[in-house]
Formats: C-alpha cells, structure tokens, sequence
C-alpha cells in the first residue's frame, strides 16, 4: 500500500462567500492615504514631544546633581566629616590623623579648631576618631559621618588564628551595626605594608579579596603608608560624590564643636540653658521648631545666633578674623516667636468625663447625695458567712429572725464604708496582672513592679542572685521554645479568677475583636491619627513651606550657635562630659514628633547578642539620631489578619514587630535595640505608628484522656472544679491530633469533664483549649536615658 499516511483536508471554500466579506481586512488607496498622513504627523509630534521631555528630564538630573555638588562641596558648605574606624584594635588611628591633617592644614591654620581646610585640595574636613570598643560612640560618630573610612592594617594578620582575617569581632559587630544605620560613603585604607613591592602588592591583593565581601561595591581601597598615597585619596574625596542614608537628608542637625551653659535667673531653679555651637547640615533649621539631643530628650529654642565661619575656605578672608579677637563674630540673631513655637507637648491630658455617656443633673447629684448618706446610717446585721451580694436577696422583713436567731458574737456588722473589704481583698488579688509572680506560679511570664526595679538595679543584688535570675530567664526561654503558650492551671486558684481576662476565639484570623475595648490608663495619655498617612503628607508639607521662610530659619552650611532652653542642670553636665568622647547632635524635630504614642518597629535579633531578650524588657533605642528608653512586647508579622500573637521572647533569626510607648516618629528609620549593658541586642527599622494595632497574648490549658468511647471522652487535669468547666463550657477544644471538639458537661468534683469531639481520640493525645487576651507595652520609668543616674 503505497502513499502518504497523513490526513489531507480539503481547502476553505471562497467562491461561496461574499466579496464584501472577501475584502473586508482591506482598506482603501484613500483611507490608506489619509491614515498614513495623519498618523505621521502623530507620530512625528509625539516623537518630538517625547524627545523634548527625555532632555528637560536630563536636563533636571543634572542640575540636581550639581547643586547637591555644590552644596556638599562648595565654599559653602559644611566642613566634611571623615570618620577612621580600625577594623582590629592594633590600628594606630593617631597616625593616620596625623598624617591626614598636615596635607590639609596650611601654614598660618590653627590645629585647636577641629576642622581642617585645604586652599589646595579646596576641602575643609573634619577627622573623627572612632575608640575601639566603645560602641555607643562608634554608632554616633558613624551617623554623622560623610566619609566612614575602615582602617585596615597587616599587623592584624597575626591576631586571630585564621590568617586572612582583617576583622576582629568588635569590628564586625560595628559593622553589621553600620549597615543598619544605612553606610554613607566608604572607603578602606591600608596600612602597614611592607617596602617589597611584591610582597607589598600580594598583600594588597589578599586585603582586598578579604575585605571586599563586607562593602558595597563602589568602595575604593587605598595603601595609605605614604603621603602620596594620601594625597591621592584626598584628592579622589574631593572629587567624589558622596551618598548618605535617606533619613539623615530629611531633617535638620548639628554636631556640636562647642557644648557650653549658661544660668537662666528667670528660669525654673534646676534649670539652664544649653548652648552648642556647630555647623548646620542637610537642611535649614527654624528657630520655631523643637530639637532633640541624643540621649537628653526634646527642647524649644530660644534663639539661634548666625557666626561668621571660623574655617574659611580661603585664607586670605579668613585673616582679618585670626587678627582679631578670640571670639566668633555674631553676624545675624534669630528670637524664637511664641505664637509660632512648636509646643513642647509630650503627653496628652485625659479628660476623666471621657467615658460619660449622660451629664447628671442637679436633681441626679441630690438623690445620689441622699441614697449614701442613708446608706452609711443604716447597717444590716448578718449572719456569719453570708455575703453583701447574697444579702442583697434578703427581705427587709426577715433580717429580724437572722438577728434573733443568731448570738451576737456569731453576726457581724457590715458597715458601707467598708463594705465587703475581705471580700474586696481577694477580688483585688485576683485583679492583679494574670502574669504577676505574686500567684508563684511556674508559668508566670511577667514580674511585678517590685521585681522589675530589682532587675533592673542591678548594684542592690548579689552576684548569686543575678546568676539565678539569668538561669531562671533562661529556663523560660528554653521552655518557651518547647513548649509555646502552654500554662499549667493553678490548683489552689480558681481559673475563672485566674484567666478572667481571657476569652476564646472561634477563628483567629476572622473573628472581631474591638481595638478599643477595655484600655488600659496610658492609652489616654497617648496620642492617635486619625489618618497617619495624610497627617505625614501634611506635616512635610508644612515643614517645607516653614524652611522656606528666610527671616525665621539658618540656612544649611552656616556656623551658628543653638540656644536651648530648660535644660536640666545635671543633664547639661553630662552632655559636657560626653562631648570628649562622642559627638553631641542636635536634630530638628517636625510637627508631632515629641508627643508619644505606639510605634512598632520590625526587629530582628543581633547575632552576636546571646542572652534571652524577654518581653517588656527595658531596652535603649536608636531611632535615627533619636535614642529612648522603653519597653517592648513582641508579635508576629500576620498578614491577612487583623489580630496578632504576642510572643515572651524575641526569638533569633526571623524578624518580630516590636510594639512600645515612644515618641512619634514619620519617615522609615533604622533602628537598634540595646540592652543595660551598651551591646546591640537588636537591628530592624520603623514600621508603623498605630495604637489600634491588636496584640492578643494566647495560652493553652492541657488536659489528659481517662476514659474513651468513640467520640467522647472524660478530660481530667484541664480544671480542678466543676465551677470552671461551666465557666469555660462554651470554649472549642481541641487535640494535639487534630481532633476538634466541645464540653459537654463536668464529671465529679475534682474538675473532670465529658467531652465530644469529631473523631476517635486518642490515649496518648492531649486535649487542648486556647485562650486569648490583648496585650500591652509597657511604660519606662524614665523616656531618656540620661535623665537617670547612668551615663
């Protein structure tokens, strides 16, 4: 059988169609002619018009880029700030200083200004040495830094036991650090190369490889043993277009050359005035606008007096001022206006008639005024053992026979002045938080206020107690992992007591839950945006158009002197001694910004940082250039829900939502958690300001199978009273196993109880019931850490 196996099919049939479905897809010689026409002069408009609008756009980069040029590099801006941090403890930082300042200073410069200025490279800068080991002072220097310059040296080679290692451990806990804070412009310089220019060139080569993992890409390595080889680097500074992180460039700051007082008579007695002298940097400071001191807390101004620059870029103008007088020149003085301040507002004034649903008339005041004092003059003599609510179902009749039947020694008097008090009394211990230590219970995931003072002044305890007290977070850690939200049920407190504030959740994901039901008491000092977003559109606005005012703002680059008011005494003190060893920065604050509220911030356990971090521990935060004190709880990231689950512990290698009472803050900022002790606890950066935000603290009550029949079972150890099991009969029950089910009933008296369930459970399983309530920060007993006794 020859031929092709393939199927053949018949061709499409035209002769039966019309020819004016035939020719339907072609167009006419004049339609062509008038569409072709037409869209040419469309297109060719729209090219032009698209080419005109690529060049203004090219046209707007480039003039952006030369203005930040200028403003970072001209005669007119501030001197730069170049910050040398060794990378191992045996960098000699003095050396590279030294060597940096002689090519900058000139002949006729003062050294006692600290900053250099160069006619030659037409460079002013500022040196800044990083101590090695003091990580406070590190962070400081590196948020003010235009240049962070990592100095490396080949005699590190020899320090640790792996030999291609630049980096101590110290360094790269600074580093990881740096990198949260956002890296401005970096660089490496290596030194102590030796003279073989092989050796010298392999060793180069080695560093570089080493290093270069731990940088951005565009950091350049330089030799720095030799003067030419500085030069060289300065001279690429010069040129270099530097990069800083985003929230350094929206506000405002000062890093104080001079940290100075004054005495204020008309002010309050323990008060002065602080005085920082500096250059101001990013934008244009108002002398309307509030300012933080890292560490001090928020202060107004009072003026703000404009210096004729100390350090000018050319000599020659520079030469009538090192003539004259030792004083700076006062060119302009600004006087803060009080219409216009900024309010120093912290914290909200509750209003105690808030919750008033009807305001009570004169007639209401009267008969309240009547009912009590006949109430306190009347008393009802009861029996032993009967309460106040019971007595309440006594008729008035038959409180004769109670008192004729009972002996006067075996009633007792219930007065309404003191109505109930032993009853009172246990209520109130039952009122306490459910987590206190005061219940010693094995589970208690929260100490009291007396405990709290006591960990955290940390002098009044031996070593042996603070041994035990880390073993026994330790063990809450380590039991937090294994077993999570499990709690055993007390057996000498009744549970509807203990775990009153609970209630069960049929869905967690979908089941209401009221953000403003039942508040605590630092709610109505907090403050809530209605509409966050807009109110921060609104308030960079706002800023905007205030920097723009030349008669009541500092332009960015100018000398000035900052004058600010109501400045504790003793911190002022403090900040002068911090001067000589950290920077002290000033940071303008936006509208809003010092008055509290809740922040949550995303955060992730530092990897160096191996001590249990437990919730509503008292941590220090670096908010940008804000620092604050406060307590965290912590909670999981739930997307698609409204509601979230608190966490006891800060748990390594994922990330948390942080949520504490804190100053307002707008933008994204990075931020650190420290503990007590100056070590980075955690890294992460600001998420939200949302008081609303649900936090639901989840416990699970376990019981054990006694007795199984198909679908139901008797449950035993869950609850040790009937009581309780009707108290929570209502709540869904669950399995280990995946079964599901409800409580029928109780059995006995020791707190058994039937249940039924959708499937055959287990022996071996264990019978669950889960239990929420919202959670709240806590407060700090102080916002700055600088207002306490510590440094």
């Amino acid at each position: 059988m020859g031929g092709s196996r393939h199927q053949l099919n018949k061709s499409h049939k035209t002769r039966f169609t019309s020819k004016s479905s035939r020719n339907v897809h072609k167009v006419s010689s004049q339609d062509k002619l008038k569409v072709s026409k037409s869209d040419g002069g469309i297109a060719k408009g729209a090219k032009a018009a698209r080419l005109q609008r690529n060049k203004m756009m090219r046209e707007q980069k480039r003039a952006a880029i030369l203005k930040e040029k200028w403003a970072l590099s001209g005669p007119t801006s501030p001197p730069r700030v170049i910050v040398l941090f060794g990378l191992s403890a045996c960098v000699n930082l003095n050396v590279v200083e030294e060597d940096i300042l002689s090519l900058l200073s000139e002949d006729g410069r003062t050294t006692t200004f600290p900053a250099a200025a160069s006619s030659e490279y037409k460079l002013r800068a500022t040196v800044l040495k990083a101590p090695h080991g003091d990580l406070v002072a590190c962070m400081e220097m590196a948020k003010v830094a235009d240049l962070l310059a990592f100095v490396a040296s080949q005699n590190s080679l020899h320090e640790a036991d792996d030999t291609v290692s630049f980096i101590n451990s110290f360094g790269s806990q600074c580093l990881s650090v740096f990198r949260t804070l956002g890296l401005p412009s970096t660089t490496v310089l290596i030194r102590d190369l030796p003279e073989d220019l092989k050796r010298r060139h392999e060793l180069k080569k080695m560093c570089m490889s080493v290093l270069a993992p731990e940088f951005p890409e565009d950091c350049k390595f330089y030799p720095a043993d030799k003067k030419d080889e500085l030069h060289k680097f300065i001279w690429l500074f010069k040129e270099q277009r530097l990069t800083a992180p985003h929230w350094r460039n929206q506000r405002s700051y000062l890093m104080a050359q001079k940290v100075e007082t004054e005495a204020d008579d008309t002010s309050i007695s323990g008060k002065c005035t602080l005085v920082l002298t500096g250059y101001i940097r990013a934008h244009s400071l108002s002398v309307n606008q509030l300012v933080h001191i890292a560490g001090a807390g928020d202060f107004p101004l009072s003026k703000i007096e404009l210096l004729r620059d100390p350090c000018p870029l050319n000599l020659r103008k520079g030469a009538d001022l090192m003539d004259s007088e030792n004083d700076t020149q006062v060119v302009s003085c600004l006087t803060a206006d009080p219409m216009k301040q900024e309010p120093l507002v912290v914290e909200n004034t509750p209003d105690i008639f808030a919750g008033e649903q009807t305001w009570p008339t004169d007639a209401d005041y009267a008969e309240a005024e009547k009912n009590r004092k006949e109430k306190k003059m009347k008393k009802k003599r009861l029996p032993k053992g009967i309460s106040e609510y019971q007595a309440a179902w006594i008729v008035d009749d038959s409180d004769a026979d109670y008192s004729d039947s009972e002996g006067e020694d075996d009633g007792m008097v219930v007065d309404d002045g003191e109505d109930g008090f032993h009853d009172q009394k246990l209520q109130n211990d039952f009122e306490f938080d459910d987590d206190q230590a005061s219940l010693n219970l094995r589970n208690s995931d929260e100490e009291t206020e007396t405990e709290s003072v006591m960990m955290m002044d940390g002098d009044d305890l031996t070593n042996e107690q603070i041994a035990e007290q880390i073993r026994k977070i330790k063990e809450e850690h380590a039991e937090d992992e294994e077993f999570p939200d499990e709690v055993d049920t007390p057996i000498d407190v009744p549970a509807r007591k203990r775990f009153a504030k609970y209630r069960g959740v049929k869905s967690f994901r979908t089941s209401t839950w009221d953000p403003k039901e039942s508040l605590p008491s630092e709610y109505s000092r907090i403050f809530k945006f209605v509409n966050f977003t807009q109110t921060q559109k609104h308030v960079l606005a706002k800023a905007l158009d205030m920097l723009q005012e030349a008669d009541e703002c500092i332009p960015a680059g100018s000398y000035a002197r900052l004058y600010i008011k109501d400045v504790s005494a003793g911190i002022a003190s403090k900040l002068c001694s911090l001067s000589k060893r950290l920077p002290i920065i000033a940071s303008g604050l936006l509208q809003h910004e010092s008055k509290i509220s809740v922040l949550h911030f995303s955060i992730k356990k530092h990897d160096s940082y191996e001590a249990p971090i437990k919730a509503k521990e008292e941590l220090l935060f670096h908010v940008g250039f804000r620092q604050f004190t406060s307590r965290p709880i912590f909670s999981s990231d739930s997307i698609n829900a409204s509601k979230h689950k608190m966490e006891r512990f800060l748990h390594p290698g994922r990330f948390s939502v942080a949520s504490i009472y804190a100053p307002i803050c707008f933008h994204s900022l990075p931020s650190q958690g420290e503990d007590t002790y100056p070590a980075v606890a955690a890294v992460g950066s600001l998420r939200s300001v949302d008081p609303d935000r649900i936090i639901l603290k989840k416990i699970i009550l376990t019981g054990y199978p006694q007795r199984v029949s198909k679908t139901k079972a008797t449950v035993r150890y869950m609850f040790h009273n009937p009581e309780d099991v009707r108290w929570f009969k209502p709540v869904e029950v669950w399995s280990k196993c995946g079964r599901r089910g409800r409580i029928r009933e109780p059995v006995g008296t020791h707190g058994a109880m039937k249940c039924i369930l959708n499937g055959v459970l287990q022996q071996h399983d264990t019978v669950c019931m889960s239990l929420f309530k919202r959670s709240y920060p806590k407060c700090p007993q102080q916002w700055f850490h600088l207002n306490s006794g510590s440094d």
